[in-house]
């Protein structure tokens, strides 16, 4: 029992040392953060978006870490500029992980600009800034110095100091991004396709990332990404598949996945009064650390979607597979979901 005990501690203890030398928000239903992805996503399918996340994970291993999320998107002037526009966006995320309390709080704005090539695709180049405030408390660690040999004595001294117990630095992102988007008869996935592919980076040459080392900086994230939404021919079922790669430093994460769409009902075509709904349910996984399940529930202008890492990581023997709960609730505006799937047509949209 004792050894058990020791094992989890060392492993907790792994953890925080790695979200430590690079923490980054980190959402598995990441398609509906794109802010946290890429800039150059904010306005690409809906005029008005506003998203709120929470997750919590290794809650079986320590302190259940916790993640929030709050975006806000808006187009400008976009029933005006045919050919073009700009998207605001405005983002709020915050973190506390585990015992040591250790915590990010990251705000940042950003402005997006979009130029529609034709009546079905789009580029949109993004660039995002704000800052890092990053705290820890590591009074309720415990140490491998505090073992007797016997058992744990929290009155052992642990020998452990950090020289700031506080970190503030600024942040930088920027991406493009290509969007398809086709659809003749609004939601229907009879003949609706769409897909984003794009790449960004975050971080630029940012300072000040070590609670121990002052000269040591947060390294420059990279990510590449796909995902879509294409109809299965003579149904009103769709497949969405994704992909995303990031890679910051010497960490790297792959995450691939697909939801299967059932449209429930139609947007009426003339009057809107029935409203459209659909359901997709599927998974991801995450290499060599989680299994995904997800669901994603919509209904006219709302969206609902709950997921769960299912830990198969190195950390299993402590996690019991037990990983996170995500959920996610999405409020937007047309053009998009409920209206014809993103595509630029202005004239069509409005």
């Amino acid at each position: 029992m004792q050894t058990k005990n020791i094992i989890k501690s060392v492993l907790v203890l792994s953890i925080i040392s790695q979200i430590a030398k690079a923490q980054d928000i980190h959402f598995s239903q990441y398609n509906e953060v794109g802010s946290a992805i890429n800039p150059a996503l904010a306005g690409v399918q809906y005029d008005t978006k506003v998203t709120a996340n929470f997750k919590t994970q290794w809650g079986s291993v320590a302190k259940s870490y916790q993640t929030y999320g709050i975006s806000f998107e808006q187009a400008i002037k976009h029933k005006k500029l045919n050919g073009s526009y700009f998207t605001l966006a405005i983002n709020i995320f915050r973190d506390q992980a585990g015992d040591a309390k250790l915590a990010l709080l990251n705000p940042n704005i950003g402005i997006s600009y979009l130029q529609k090539i034709n009546k079905t695709m789009k580029v949109s180049g993004g660039l995002q800034g704000g800052f890092n405030y990053k705290t820890i408390n590591i009074d309720n660690l415990k140490w491998d110095k505090q073992y007797n040999g016997y058992a744990y004595d929290p009155s052992s001294p642990n020998g452990e100091t950090t020289p700031r117990s506080s970190i503030t630095s600024y942040d930088l992102g920027g991406g493009a991004n290509f969007n398809y988007a086709k659809s003749e008869k609004f939601i229907s996935a009879k003949d609706g396709n769409k897909f984003n592919i794009g790449l960004s980076a975050y971080h630029y040459s940012i300072p000040r990332n070590s609670f121990i080392i002052s000269s040591e900086k947060l390294y420059t994230r990279a990510c590449f990404y796909f995902n879509g939404d294409f109809n299965i021919p003579g149904s009103k079922h769709a497949v969405m598949p994704s992909f995303l790669y990031m890679r910051q430093g010497p960490s790297s994460e792959f995450v691939i996945g697909a939801l299967y769409k059932f449209i429930l009902v139609d947007q009426s075509l003339f009057t809107g009064i029935r409203k459209p709904a659909a359901i997709a349910i599927g998974g991801q996984y995450r290499y060599k650390d989680a299994i995904i399940p997800c669901v994603l529930m919509q209904y006219d202008k709302y969206a609902f979607g709950i997921s769960y890492d299912i830990n198969v990581s190195s950390l299993t023997p402590a996690s019991k597979r037990n990983g996170g709960l995500e959920v996610m609730l999405r409020y937007n505006m047309s053009p998009g979901y409920g209206k014809n799937l993103g595509r630029g047509d202005t004239k069509a949209s409005y």
